[in-house]
């Protein structure tokens, strides 16, 4: 018997917004040289100064200047980085440098709703389904051509968490190796196997996994199934000690694997009931970040998976995805695929019919009786979580040509004016942002400049400051957010850069410099501020849950404005932002409706300052 090809890594890559052009390491290839030590530390000071009162300032001052200087603790730590040979990268813990085993659901996992579909019954569920998963399919055969690969492609498809004792590790399919020719599907609790691809990899037709789907509907009826998937959504401890109590028994080893081997996941979901939210924007978001609860659709999930596809029959549909496997954008990417993909196969087929393929095998466990109250707690867990995720979602028109500025910059920006505005002071934020382009499977984080963000709030408020001088100032806060862009991409980021410190004086048994002990490196590394971007041509919504119980997660997508043609069914989305805005309904310092409408405030403001001073030569708004 040879060996599997399939091996176990760890692998690290949250989401990031699309850059505007990614930068390359100097040299050409290999990997980018290690951030200085005086830059990051440098950099660090400047995050704290819009953080921390002017006179607790001197002592984080004189910690970062011991630490920094000849003969302390950073230049031996940066000097024991220098000599580490590459090493494969491994998952984040969330919050940052946090050894918390939280949930995935809304805690790790990111959503992406699709626009809402339209059909008569279920047979138009199934219809759009299989066209969904054939576009996927057709994505991944246009990642796997590309030259050079792109090297996260094997832990995307076929990709799939397993808990570990301590963290969590990344099952992945090694370069060169076959993929596996079939998707995993779950109806009503109930999981399936069933075939994708033909020989060599091909895809089969929309038409036949459309039948395929036909048939596995007539086995999948409601009752009789266990809602295992619930026990996925548990605490990473907790599900890794029922985890290891299922993969004793051989039944539950094949079935589980099979999971953990497929290309991805389809989710086939009950309507969205009004108890979960309703049909709303909030009430579809919550459906696909966490499925509702266990009375709706959380039981309808395997949150290990790394992508799931999601397909309602009232016409919810989205997709889930662990950000630190799969990067947002290269998602956003795929869906445009597929959603365009769709358009061109047949719309209502009046018979769904194909060659002959293998029946959709049912995945059977062999529970016994500990697991049942493992199950209860998961479902008293899923419900708690989903009705304590306050999602509040609304569109807006953007800013037009925005005087030569990147949006996602702007939006940054007009995220610390709004936490300003709504809580008085500027906090902690962070966009998790790929580093594939110099560092595959890596990741850092992101943060906005507070020292002129803070002055933009300041001048926005204040009703004697001249419109020059507002602009002037949102010019200098964007473009000190671009700068720090392409440092961060550029893998000259100060985070990742002060973990690795952290995590060579833990390897090498030192204590903890000073510098981490502080309270102020505390309140700098306590997100309360967790948001994503992307780029989208469909009108996404992209979802983001909160890092911290105080906190609030935001997802920006970024619709580029459609002039299709006039035939196009259906027709292309506006344009403009899709923001979704979660917090926990546990926490009163927090309210998703409240920094939303303070957001779309702000975005008013500075898209009528661009608009009002625009400089010449840039178009005008159609």
């Amino acid at each position: 018997m040879g060996r599997s090809p399939w091996v176990w890594g760890r692998r690290r890559a949250p989401p990031a917004p699309p850059p505007a052009a990614p930068p390359r390491v100097p040299g050409g290839g290999g990997r980018p040289p290690l951030p200085a030590l005086g830059a990051t530390l440098g950099r660090l000071l400047g995050v704290l100064e819009a953080l921390v009162a002017p006179g607790e300032r001197d002592r984080t001052r004189r910690l970062v200047r011991e630490f920094g200087a000849p003969g302390g603790a950073g230049p031996r730590l940066q000097e024991r980085l220098r000599r580490q040979p590459p090493a494969p990268p491994r998952l984040p813990e969330w919050p940052w440098g946090s050894s918390e085993r939280l949930p995935l659901p809304v805690h790790t996992s990111a959503g992406l709703v699709l626009p809402r579909q339209d059909w008569e019954d279920w047979r138009g569920q199934l219809w759009f389904a299989a066209r969904l998963i054939a576009g996927v399919l057709d994505y991944r055969v246009q990642l796997e051509r590309r030259d050079p690969p792109e090297p996260w492609v094997q832990a995307a498809f076929g990709g799939c968490r397993v808990p570990g004792p301590q963290r969590d590790e990344v099952l992945r399919l090694p370069p060169g190796a076959q993929p596996p020719p079939f998707i995993t599907v779950i109806r009503n609790c109930q999981f399936f196997q069933v075939e994708a691809c033909g020989g060599e990899g091909t895809p089969l037709p929309a038409a036949a996994l459309g039948a395929a789907l036909g048939g596995l509907r007539a086995r999948a009826g409601r009752g009789g199934a266990p809602p295992l998937g619930l026990l996925t959504g548990q605490h990473r401890h907790a599900w890794g000690r029922v985890y290891r109590l299922l993969m004793r028994d051989r039944l539950n080893r094949a079935s589980i694997g099979r999971i953990q081997r497929s290309l991805f996941a389809l989710s086939l979901d009950a309507p969205v009931l009004a108890a979960a939210g309703g049909r709303g924007p909030g009430g579809v978001a919550g459906q696909v970040l966490h499925g509702g609860g266990a009375c709706a659709n959380s039981g309808n999930r395997w949150f290990d998976k790394t992508l799931q596809l999601i397909v309602g029959e009232d016409g919810t549909c989205g997709v889930v995805y662990d950000p630190a496997v799969i990067d947002g954008a290269v998602v956003a990417e795929m869906v445009d695929h597929a959603l365009d993909h769709c358009r061109h196969l047949e719309r209502s087929p009046t018979l769904m019919t194909s060659p002959p393929i293998p029946p959709p095998q049912r995945l059977r466990f062999s529970l016994g009786p500990e697991t049942a109250p493992e199950v209860e707690r998961a479902k008293r867990h899923l419900d708690s979580l989903a009705a304590d995720v306050d999602i509040h979602c609304f569109s807006h028109e953007g800013f037009g040509a925005g005087g030569g500025l990147r949006p996602e910059a702007i939006v940054q920006v007009a995220l610390q004016v709004a936490f300003y505005r709504a809580h008085g002071s500027l906090c902690a934020s962070c966009e998790p942002t790929s580093l594939r382009h110099v560092l595959p499977g890596c990741t850092d984080l992101l943060r906005p400049p507070g020292p002129p963000c803070l002055a933009l709030a300041h001048a926005l408020d204040d009703p004697q400051a001249e419109p020059e001088l507002q602009l002037a100032l949102l010019r200098e806060a964007v473009e000190a957010q671009s700068r720090h862009t392409q440092e961060v991409l550029a893998g000259q980021g100060v985070e990742r850069h002060l973990e690795r410190l952290r995590q060579a004086a833990i390897v090498a048994g030192e204590p903890l410099p000073d510098i981490f002990m502080d309270p102020a490196y505390a309140l700098a590394t306590h997100f309360r501020l967790c948001t994503v971007q992307v780029r989208s041509r469909e009108g996404c919504w992209l979802l983001r849950g909160p890092l911290v119980p105080d906190g609030y997660g935001v997802g920006v997508g970024h619709v580029a404005p459609q002039d299709p043609p006039a035939t196009q069914d259906p027709p292309g989305p506006p344009g403009g932002l899709r923001v979704a805005v979660t917090a926990f309904t546990c926490c009163h310092q927090t309210e998703a409706t409240h920094l939303g409408d303070t957001l779309r405030g702000v975005l008013d403001s500075l898209g009528g300052l661009l608009r009002r001073h625009r400089p010449p030569g840039t178009p005008s708004d159609p």
